[in-house]
């Protein structure tokens, strides 16, 4: 089992893909509105963490799947998850500062 073959899997890139389109829409919000401080959470807002807290079950469902049966591709694949939900949670954390 590689890696390659594990991100080929729907829960390997799904959540990949879920952060991606959260980190996305924060450049697009961003590159349309500006940074803006507002009182209320926007859609944009709500959107972002529903992607988030969506991986959640999808990350769960692939440790408790591949990690009995590839632990050290599992471990590589969960890292680049998490890598790429912390991609995109930088920016909301900089930005609301």
């Amino acid at each position: 089992m590689t890696i390659g073959t594990l991100m080929r899997q729907p829960t390997g890139y799904v959540p990949m893909a879920m952060s991606l389109a959260a980190f996305a829409m924060i450049v697009w919000f961003v590159a349309v509105h500006g940074v803006v401080h507002q009182a209320d959470e926007g859609t944009e807002a709500h959107l972002w963490q529903l992607l988030m807290v969506g991986q959640l079950p999808v990350l769960l469902f692939f440790a408790f799947k591949w990690l009995p049966r590839a632990p050290r591709q599992t471990f590589y694949v969960l890292a680049l998850q998490a890598g790429a939900a912390l991609a995109s949670i930088a920016p909301v954390l900089f930005l609301h500062l």
